[in-house]
């Protein structure tokens, strides 16, 4: 009888210290969306864009994209090894804000009013143009001269079917699965011109195996601004990350990251935009 009342005893207590310890955990936990100064923080990125956000072996991650969210979470409170980083394809980006997965997403993000009735813009944090990428000796200069070339695009892109319909409609498209198989077809001559966003195709042409191979032709063909997506509703995190991108641009460091990212591929950037400016 007396040993069944220590073992109740024992009982209690040891419940009282579990559930004492599930609560400090909490607390001192941050699994993504908290504030700052939490064990982790999760961040979405590509994980197949040289120059922007790119996984390398060993779980290293390199590109631009990369150290504007590296530089945004230190100034939330996170180091880069408290940095957790999360692959966010395109289509699921809306997906994987809303359900909490990512504190934030920092993955060639064009602001667009579509978007903007799902989540919340921090940025922008970069001004990119639809371009296309050619052979350092190719002769195409303008859109027109695509007339009767090969034209290279990822399958369900519209990027080169706009430019077939607007600016050269006897361009030969050719759809292929990744941005990777395309320019290894222009570098073969497979195709005589890749066309998506301008900080994309530089990061390619920047990567050691292409250096010196290809050429911006310099189009300006769309605007993009790549804005940080934040859970619809996040206003706090979203000005916090305002000043963060401020003070990025102020200290000389987004200069920096763009040299380092795509400097290699003469890419010849715009200025950083001004942040707080969420125009599509």
């Amino acid at each position: 009888m007396k040993l069944r009342k220590v073992s109740a005893a024992a009982a209690a207590a040891l419940v009282l210290s579990l559930t004492a310890t599930a609560c400090g955990g909490d607390d001192d936990k941050d699994s993504g969306s908290g504030s700052g100064g939490g064990d982790t923080i999760k961040i979405g990125i590509k994980y197949d864009q040289p120059g922007l956000g790119l996984k390398e072996p060993g779980d290293k991650f390199s590109g631009f994209d990369v150290d504007v969210a590296t530089y945004v979470a230190k100034e939330l409170g996170y180091k880069p090894d408290q940095i957790e980083f999360v692959e966010t394809k395109s289509a699921d980006r809306e997906n994987a804000l809303s359900r909490g997965d990512v504190k934030f997403i920092a993955a060639t993000y064009s602001i667009t009013d579509e978007r903007k009735q799902k989540v919340d813009f921090a940025g922008p944090y970069l001004l990119a143009h639809q371009d296309l990428l050619v052979k350092k000796d190719s002769d195409i200069s303008k859109g027109t001269d695509l007339n009767g070339k090969k034209l290279c695009s990822v399958t369900g892109s519209t990027s080169a079917q706009n430019v077939k319909k607007d600016i050269a409609p006897k361009a030969q498209l050719k759809e292929y699965g990744t941005y990777s198989e395309c320019i290894a077809g222009l570098q073969s001559g497979a195709v005589d011109a890749v066309t998506t966003d301008d900080s994309i195709l530089a990061g390619f042409a920047a990567q050691d195996q292409y250096k010196g191979q290809f050429k911006l032709a310099g189009l300006k063909l769309s605007n993009e601004n790549y804005g940080i997506g934040v859970k619809k509703g996040d206003t706090a995190t979203v000005d916090k990350i305002n000043k963060a991108l401020e003070k990025m641009v102020s200290d000389g460091s987004w200069d920096k990251a763009v040299q380092d990212n795509f400097g290699p591929a003469d890419y010849k950037n715009e200025p950083a935009p001004k942040i707080g400016d969420i125009k599509s």
